[in-house]
């Protein structure tokens, strides 16, 4: 919430209470076919005490934040979100549905409609909201295995059949020490038996100190060849206020220290060339490299200046508007791997449908894109920020084999 104004806290807040009045206003539609009086009023009272409860609690908040415990901070934050939204969209879905039934009503006769019209309504209230709570409570940890094979002719023949596990967007600060529910994705990893392990950013949601206690967890990831990672935009601790550069420097320091205390090496701006006998391909590995207002901190051409020569290069890059701008049709880098859109943590998903709110800013935002033989693949994430769930886009782990096209 710091992030938001007082003033847009206000607005959030307003439309929350405008949106409860009607849904109240619509309640009583429902609450007339009881016939008991105190069940009536019980349902009344505790309507507007948690709604009126949710929005004290929320301006308390956002006037103590700076007073509040950082880890404490970030914990109700996120609890906040999750309360909010699964307050919010039910009512909101609520209203809209029993609005249109009412105004519109065609389909039922008089008497029907007394009945079967808030029914419906009541329904498409509890549907979202028991959907919304699934994915707070369920699928967050519901890991996905996405399997994906990329072909391409300049990959070198030792190299065929090579495996690579994909993570991104941790957000280790989010399970708030947890250790346990990331416990079966680390087996779920090593089961994959992968030649190397990527991470592609994000980490943290702002500082060190989210990682205390996860380097035994972390250690017991297994790559054959080698582990690498990135940095995304939550890593570099812009989202914070602190006290000195010096502090802001720190923390950013810890966060490094922690990849190379799991055996991760961090490509900052640079390349790695691995070998099989006489075979070789690229590991590229640039800073975060966004549109505005995000920093650009990523340098794609000193990152490859090493190994232009090498014929099949992987270039791991945060946020995937970075291909479109900097790699397709200006590099002959064949992979890309990213991260950065969560798939909004929401989405539609059917077979190899797929739809989220999040391709209206981002043109590529999960899965695999080709552009001639250039290819992108846009990681959904392992973790969470802000909304504490997933609806229709669980937690992702990805494994890409690659393959020599012949």
């Amino acid at each position: 919430m710091k992030s938001f104004s007082f003033f847009t806290i206000i607005l959030l807040c307003t439309l929350i209470l405008l949106i409860d009045f009607l849904a109240f206003y619509w309640l009583q539609s429902i609450t007339q076919l009881i016939d008991s009086s105190l069940l009536k009023t019980s349902i009344n009272v505790l309507f507007w005490v948690f709604t009126l409860g949710l929005v004290t609690s929320i301006i308390v908040l956002k006037v103590t934040l700076d007073d509040i415990n950082p880890i404490r901070k970030q914990m109700l934050i996120s609890k906040f979100y999750g309360l909010t939204v699964s307050s919010f969209i039910p009512k909101l879905i609520f209203v809209l549905i029993i609005s249109i039934l009412y105004f519109t009503n065609y389909l039922f006769s008089e008497g029907e409609s007394l009945i079967i019209v808030p029914i419906i309504g009541l329904i498409s209230g509890f549907l979202p909201f028991f959907v919304i709570v699934n994915g707070i409570f369920k699928a967050v940890y519901k890991f996905k295995v996405y399997h994906h094979t990329i072909k391409s002719k300049v990959l070198p023949n030792l190299f065929d059949g090579f495996k690579i596990v994909q993570l991104s967007d941790l957000h280790l600060g989010s399970f708030n020490y947890r250790y346990q529910k990331l416990e079966s994705a680390i087996k779920i990893i090593n089961d994959l038996k992968p030649d190397y392990i990527v991470i592609t950013g994000d980490l943290v949601n702002n500082y060190g100190w989210e990682l205390r206690g996860w380097e035994d967890l972390f250690k017991k990831l297994i790559a054959k060849k080698g582990k690498y990672a990135i940095l995304g935009n939550h890593d570099y601790g812009d989202y914070s206020k602190w006290n000195s550069k010096e502090d802001k420097k720190e923390n950013f320091e810890s966060i490094k220290q922690f990849y190379k205390a799991i055996d991760f090496k961090l490509l900052i701006n640079e390349s790695e060339i691995v070998s099989e006998k006489n075979d070789q391909i690229a590991i590229i590995g640039v800073e975060n490299w966004g549109k505005s207002p995000l920093k650009q901190y990523g340098d794609l051409q000193k990152a490859i200046e090493s190994v232009k020569s090498i014929p099949f290069k992987i270039l791991l890059s945060h946020d995937p508007t970075h291909w479109a701008e900097e790699v397709i049709d200006k590099t002959d880098i064949t992979l890309t791997l990213a991260g950065h859109t969560h798939g909004m943590q929401a989405a539609f998903q059917y077979k190899n449908s797929q739809w989220s709110p999040i391709k209206y800013k981002f043109k590529h935002w999960a899965g695999l894109y080709k552009h001639n033989q250039q290819y992108l693949y846009v990681n959904r994430g392992l973790g969470w920020l802000g909304f504490p769930g997933r609806i229709g886009m669980r937690p992702e782990i990805t494994i890409i084999e690659l393959q020599t096209k012949h």
